[in-house]
């Protein structure tokens, strides 16, 4: 089984659950994030002052996938979350060792 992160922009959330309603998942979980990359910060105006904001705000998608399908997971995702510009995420796939269910 594979753990496969994607921290993506907030406002392409349902578009990415939309894709993947269909994609072989064992689990998921959404959390909103902030955070930066290779974009640094950004420039904000607030009143008649301008302020660097050093973290953007995210959403970090979490799915637990079986090995055979991670690609077809990510692809979904890829397709689904790129807006063509910097700053559009990242997807990480970790091996999970051990799982455990609480009942």
């Amino acid at each position: 089984m594979k753990c496969v992160i994607a921290v993506v922009r907030p406002f392409l959330l349902d578009r990415i659950l939309e894709s993947l309603r269909l994609a072989p998942l064992e689990a998921m979980q959404v959390v909103e994030v902030k955070g930066f990359g290779r974009q640094k910060d950004h420039l904000d105006q607030y009143g008649n002052s301008e302020y660097a904001l050093a973290f953007l705000p995210k959403v970090e998608i979490t799915l637990w996938v079986d090995d055979y399908r991670v690609q077809e997971v990510v692809d979904c995702l890829t397709q689904s979350a790129s807006s063509g510009r910097m700053g559009d995420g990242k997807i990480f796939v970790t091996d999970v060792a051990h799982a455990v269910d609480i009942l």
